[in-house]
C-alpha cells in the first residue's frame, strides 16, 4: 500500500513539475512581464477589433481619406462632404497641367498677361487676386472651389494654342498698316513678330530690339534683300536668315536672344530666338514685302 501511494505521489509531482514548467514557458514570452501571476490575466488581442478605423478587408494598413486623394481626371475634387469646400484647390508653388489650363482661362479674361508656364508663382496668384476682386471673393490668391467654378462660368475651354501659345509674349491689336498685304508686323509694345496676309496671323514669334544707343528704327520699310547665311560686316557676329528692312537693320536669328532673352539687346536688329520659325518664315517673305515697325 506505501509503494503503491508513494508511486501515486512521485506521479503527481512529475505532472506538477511539467504543468510549472509550462506555465515558465507562457510567462517568459509575456511582454508584460508580470511575474507568475501574469498567466491569469488575459492578454490584449492582437487582431484588429470591429471597431478599428481599418476599413473591412484590408490587413490592417489605415485607408487613406478621400479628400487627400489627388484629381487624376483633370476635374477639380468634389466637395468635402464636411465643409462643402475645398481650400487651396491650386495655389502658389504649384506645377501641372490644371495650372496651365488656370492661366489660359485668366489671359481669356485679361487678368493675366504672359503665355501659359503651368507653374503657380506670385504673377498667377497677383491674377487669381484680381479675378476674385472682379466676383466679390475672398482675396486669397489661390483657388478654392467656388474661384474655379466660378472662373469655368466666367470663360471658355482654352485651345491648344492657348495653353501652348506659339509666342512667350501675347500679340497686340495689329497696326492699321499692317491689315492689307505681305507685312512683318513687329510691335515694339508687346515684342512680337506677327507674319500677316491680308489682315490674317499666319505665324507670329518674339523678338528683341535695339538698346537706348542703337534703337531699331520704326516706320513703314520694305525687305531689301535676303540672306540664308550672313555675318556682320561691323560687329562680325552671324546672323542667320536675315532679312534687311533698312540701312543695315535686319530681322534676323540671334542665338544670344535664345540664350540670354532680354537680359541683353541688339545693335538695331529685329532679333529672334526662335530659329525653326524664322526659318520658315525666312522661306516665305519676299524681297519687297512690307515691313512696319511699331509702338
Amino acid at each position: 500500500m506505501k509503494r503503491t501511494t508513494s508511486v501515486i505521489r512521485r506521479v503527481v509531482l512529475a505532472a506538477a513539475a511539467v504543468a510549472l514548467a509550462a506555465g515558465c514557458t507562457a510567462q517568459a514570452a509575456d511582454p508584460g512581464g508580470g511575474g507568475a501571476g501574469a498567466s491569469k490575466t488575459p492578454k490584449a488581442s492582437t487582431t484588429p477589433s470591429a471597431t478599428a478605423s481599418t476599413a473591412p478587408g484590408t490587413t490592417g494598413t489605415p485607408t487613406t481619406p478621400a479628400s487627400s486623394t489627388p484629381s487624376t481626371d483633370g476635374k477639380p475634387p468634389s466637395p468635402s462632404a464636411t465643409t462643402g469646400t475645398v481650400e487651396g484647390l491650386l495655389k502658389d508653388g504649384d506645377e501641372n497641367e490644371q495650372v496651365r489650363e488656370l492661366q489660359a482661362r485668366l489671359r481669356q479674361l485679361h487678368h493675366f498677361d504672359r503665355a501659359p508656364t503651368g507653374f503657380y508663382g506670385t504673377m498667377t496668384a497677383g491674377s487669381v487676386k484680381a479675378f476674385q476682386k472682379k466676383q466679390g471673393l475672398p482675396l486669397t490668391g489661390s483657388v478654392d472651389l467656388t474661384t474655379w467654378e466660378r472662373l469655368l462660368a466666367a470663360s471658355r475651354k482654352p485651345t491648344a494654342d492657348e495653353l501652348r501659345p506659339s509666342t512667350t509674349n501675347q500679340l497686340d491689336t495689329p497696326d492699321a498698316r499692317c491689315m492689307t498685304g505681305r507685312v512683318l508686323c513687329i510691335s515694339k509694345e508687346s515684342r512680337t513678330l506677327a507674319w500677316m496676309i491680308d489682315g490674317k496671323v499666319v505665324s507670329s514669334m518674339d523678338v528683341r530690339f535695339g538698346s537706348e544707343n542703337t534703337p531699331t528704327r520704326e516706320g513703314t520699310f520694305s525687305v531689301e534683300w535676303k540672306a540664308r547665311k550672313w555675318t556682320s560686316t561691323i560687329y562680325h557676329t552671324p546672323m542667320p536668315y536675315a532679312m534687311f528692312f533698312s540701312r543695315g537693320q535686319a530681322v534676323h536669328y540671334s542665338s544670344d536672344f535664345a540664350a540670354r532673352g532680354y537680359a541683353g539687346a541688339s545693335h538695331g536688329c529685329v532679333n529672334v530666338r526662335d530659329r525653326a520659325k524664322l526659318s520658315a518664315l525666312f522661306d516665305q517673305v519676299k524681297v519687297g514685302d512690307k515691313v512696319v515697325v511699331h509702338w
